[in-house]
């Protein structure tokens, strides 16, 4: 009974240093994958110079959201691309701009995600799936364009 005892303790112990070590290093991750959030953001966006490339392109974005989405695209015209707003959660949904720029247009890829955030928009339940989601599809986003050019 003593050795239960003692080896519980000793579990319990432990399990308390190592919680403000474990709960240091998810806040680091978090801030990590925020920083790496606002830099996919930042790279989701193409720059088209004449409007035959920038129709196409336009029409490669509706596809690729399209592909990636986890939500249907409820508007497609020549300004935005909209789809449904996530009811799941974990679901991401994306949606674009294009926004007229001399004879060219700069094309916008957005992401959306339900329950990737809590209360003041701290990590919510299903962040890492959401951030990991969200990552490789802004990262794509201009790849993908240039790759069928």
């Amino acid at each position: 009974m003593k050795k239960i005892t003692a080896c519980a303790l000793v579990a319990l112990l432990l399990a308390a240093c190592s919680s403000p070590e474990k709960k240091a290093q998810q806040e680091q991750e978090f801030v990590h994958n925020e920083t790496s959030l606002a830099e996919a953001q930042r790279n989701a966006v193409v720059e088209c110079g004449e409007p035959a490339t920038c129709d196409a392109a336009w029409t490669l974005t509706k596809r690729y959201i399209e592909k990636h989405s986890d939500t249907k695209v409820t508007r497609a015209d020549a300004v935005a691309i909209d789809t449904e707003v996530p009811s799941g959660s974990g679901d991401a949904a994306f949606s674009a701009t294009r926004v007229a720029k001399g004879a060219g247009a700069r094309l916008t890829l957005f992401a959306q995600c339900r329950d990737m955030y809590g209360p003041d928009n701290a990590r919510g339940s299903d962040y890492d799936k959401c951030a990991d989601k969200i990552l490789r599809t802004q990262n794509g986003y201009v790849a993908f364009l240039k790759g069928r050019q």
